[in-house]
Formats: structure tokens, C-alpha cells, sequence
């Protein structure tokens, strides 16, 4: 059956060249499909998490929900030399929070002031990357204030002004102090850059009285695909029934929402990208089998059976999906490839959809083996599909009657 579906495919040649060109086209477009849309959302949430929030964070279990200084993590170092041990973590840093107003001579404004440990945030997050103006903190800033760009805008300050800055320390007393700004920050997100300002640790402590004291502990994976298995890693480690340890899809649960509908519109487009691609692989399967119904009459009354006539068919649609995506496939595979690792840029669309969570103008793709592969199953299964009603036409006549069809 196979050399006879062979021959049928050389012999038909302009029918074999169409279905073999509309499995190639369905082929590197459906593979585009997946991967820029799994490539965006990927993007998403790397940018997301690289800004600020950690793959992992700690806190006391009622700092969430309430705040307020009397749910402060305690002893942190105790906490972080277990961290330590943990092989998949790649990097770990302390933070403490507050909240405060900072003012000049004429505008004040409400801020998040956090003490962040300056070399450990260069790995963590892409607060030093997004330096704007000025030099980014170290351990020997001193008072000196890394403040969001429209913050600053805000306040109307520009590097070396000074602000004042009134809040309540880690005890509940009162704390004040001038601040100096040394940088600016913009990351794209518009609501951290309007409320956000940065002091290194070393300093704010002594201001806040928050040694060995953290608002939570925030963690970078070596992988993020880990972070649920690592994290009942630390919650063991721990031990610490005050302590609560919260993976991303927690903490960027309105994102992870945001990404789950996403997806289903995705799945919802992508059906009916697939329901495309079968019905017109499917209806030019079933015009050009129709012209051939004399033909396979003829095969019925020289011996061949119903299950016959399907191998044939089966092996036509093979040949020509097999040729096709052997084409295709490389083809498709190299454009993510390239646009992975060169992603492609639009300019402004980071600021047209800044409220959405895009933080960069650039679309990347996703290259992934495995997606590429079921990606092909997913067309050969389509191929294979298109051929059963064009059989079950077939064989709706009798082989005598099929032989006198015009």
C-alpha cells in the first residue's frame, strides 16, 4: 500500500504540492504562534520579577495582611545562613520597608523608603540597571537616596538636591533625617517609579533601628521553574511557624490572574487557528479524493478492501506531512531561535501598555524543543484527521458504482 500511495502522490503532482504547501505554511506558522505567545508572557514575568519582586520572599505571617513594625522578621542572619545551603538559590537579600513622607522647601510627597543591601540588589533585581542619572548605591552611600524618576519629578529634584524624610522606626519611635539625591531610577512601571525611593542598608539601619531586622527576605532561583519545590524546601528548613515563605504566583497573584485569561483567549485563538488549518487541508483532501472515486472503485473491484483504501490514503497524507515539516520545521525552529536571542523591538509600547505589566519595548520568542515538537504532533494529527470524512465519502459508494462515477 505504501509504493501504491507513493506513486499516487508522484503521479498527482499538483495535489500533492498543494497539501505539502499548506502543511508547510500551517507548520511554521503555528510553531511562530506558540512560541511568540509563550515567548511574551515569558517575557511578562521575567521583567516583573527582575524589577523588584523576588522568585521567593519570606515573611512574618501577619506583615501582609496587617504591617506595622511588630511583624518584622527577627534574627535574620539565623535565617540566612540556612539559606545558604539551599543549592538552587542563587541569590538572597534582606529588606526593610517603610513608609514616609518626603519633602522640600514647597512639595512633599508619600514614598515607600526601603533599606536594600546595594551589591546583593545588583543580581536580584534591575534596580541598578535602570539608572537613569547619578551612580547607584553601595554600602558606603551613606544617606544618599536612589529615587523613581517621577518621584523625583514630582518633588521637583534633581541630583545632589537634599529631602527631607519623616517616618517611624522599627521600635515605634519617631525617625527623621535629609537624604541627599544621588539617582534616579526608571524601570517602566509608573507606579513603583512615582513611589519608590532606595537607601543603602548600612545606613538606614542605624536611622531605623532595624539591625539584623527585615520587612522580608527576598529570593533569586536558578531556575523559577523550581520555585515551588524549593520553597517547601525552605518552609522545612525554616521550621518557624511565625515565618510564612510565598512563591511568585503568590505574590503577583493579580499578574498570574491577568496571564491566566490571557491564555485562555490564547487557547481560544489558537483553536480556531487549528480549525482553519483542518478544514482547509480537509476540504482540498475531499476535492481532490472526489475527483478520484473512479480510481478507487476500480482498486475495490480488483480486491482491495475498505481498511485498503485507508492505508493509501494514510500514506499519502504522510508522505506529504513528513515532507513538509522536514521543510518547515527548521525553518520555524531558527526564526525563534534568532528572535530569542534577538527579540524584536517596537518602540513605545512599554509606555501604550505600562499598566499591563510590559516594562520593555522588546517581543521575544520562545525557543523550546518540546514545544516545538507537539507542535508537530499537533499538525500531523490534523493531517491524519482531514482524511477521515474524505473516506467515509468514498466509501458511501459501492465499488461497481464508484467505477461508473463521473
Amino acid at each position: 500500500m505504501f509504493k501504491l500511495a507513493l506513486k499516487n502522490t508522484l503521479f498527482y503532482k499538483g495535489r500533492s504540492t498543494a497539501t505539502a504547501v499548506l502543511t508547510f505554511a500551517s507548520t511554521i506558522l503555528f510553531i511562530l504562534y506558540i512560541s511568540l505567545t509563550n515567548g511574551s508572557h515569558n517575557a511578562i514575568l521575567e521583567n516583573s520579577l527582575k524589577i523588584y519582586t523576588g522568585a521567593i520572599e519570606i515573611y512574618h505571617k501577619d506583615y501582609r495582611d496587617i504591617g506595622g513594625n511588630e511583624y518584622l522578621i527577627q534574627n535574620v542572619k539565623a535565617i540566612t545562613d540556612k539559606l545558604a545551603k539551599i543549592e538552587a538559590i542563587e541569590a538572597y537579600s534582606t529588606r526593610y520597608e517603610t513608609y514616609g513622607l518626603l519633602s522640600n522647601k514647597e512639595h512633599s510627597a508619600a514614598s515607600m523608603v526601603a533599606g536594600i543591601e546595594p551589591e546583593k540588589e545588583k543580581i536580584l533585581s534591575s534596580l541598578e540597571s535602570a539608572l537613569t542619572e547619578g551612580a547607584f548605591l553601595d554600602k558606603n552611600s551613606a544617606n544618599c537616596v536612589y529615587m523613581g524618576i517621577e518621584l523625583a519629578k514630582k518633588l521637583k529634584l534633581g541630583i545632589g538636591d537634599e529631602v527631607a524624610f519623616i517616618g517611624s522606626a522599627s521600635d515605634g519611635s519617631f525617625a527623621a533625617d535629609i537624604f541627599r539625591v544621588c539617582a534616579t531610577f526608571k524601570t517602566g512601571s509608573f507606579e513603583f517609579d512615582s513611589s519608590s525611593s532606595f537607601i543603602a542598608r548600612s545606613y538606614f539601619d542605624e536611622l531605623m533601628y532595624a539591625k539584623n531586622r527585615a520587612s522580608y527576605i527576598t529570593i533569586k532561583l536558578k531556575n523559577i521553574d523550581d520555585a515551588e519545590k524549593v520553597n517547601s524546601q525552605i518552609i522545612t528548613i525554616i521550621d518557624d511557624e511565625n515565618l510564612e515563605s510565598l512563591t511568585w504566583k503568590t505574590l503577583m497573584r493579580n499578574m498570574v490572574e491577568s496571564m491566566e485569561v490571557d491564555a485562555v483567549f490564547g487557547y481560544i485563538s489558537l483553536s480556531l487557528f487549528m480549525v482553519v488549518i483542518f478544514f482547509v487541508i480537509m476540504i482540498y483532501g475531499f476535492i481532490n479524493v472526489s475527483s478520484r472515486i473512479k480510481g478507487f472503485g476500480v482498486l475495490r473491484c480488483i480486491g482491495l478492501s475498505k481498511r485498503n483504501i485507508f492505508s493509501i490514503l494514510f500514506y499519502e497524507i504522510l508522505i506529504l506531512s513528513i515532507l513538509a515539516t522536514v521543510l518547515a520545521t527548521p525553518i520555524a525552529a531558527y526564526i525563534c531561535y534568532y528572535y530569542s536571542i534577538n527579540p524584536i523591538v517596537i518602540e513605545g509600547i512599554a509606555d501604550i501598555y505600562k499598566d499591563y505589566g510590559i516594562v520593555l519595548n522588546e517581543i521575544p520568542f520562545d525557543f523550546n524543543l518540546f514545544t516545538i515538537g507537539w507542535n508537530l504532533g499537533v499538525i500531523y494529527l490534523l493531517n491524519f484527521l482531514s482524511i477521515l470524512y474524505p473516506y467515509m465519502y468514498i466509501n458511501s459508494f459501492g465499488p461497481f458504482e464508484a467505477t461508473r462515477h463521473v
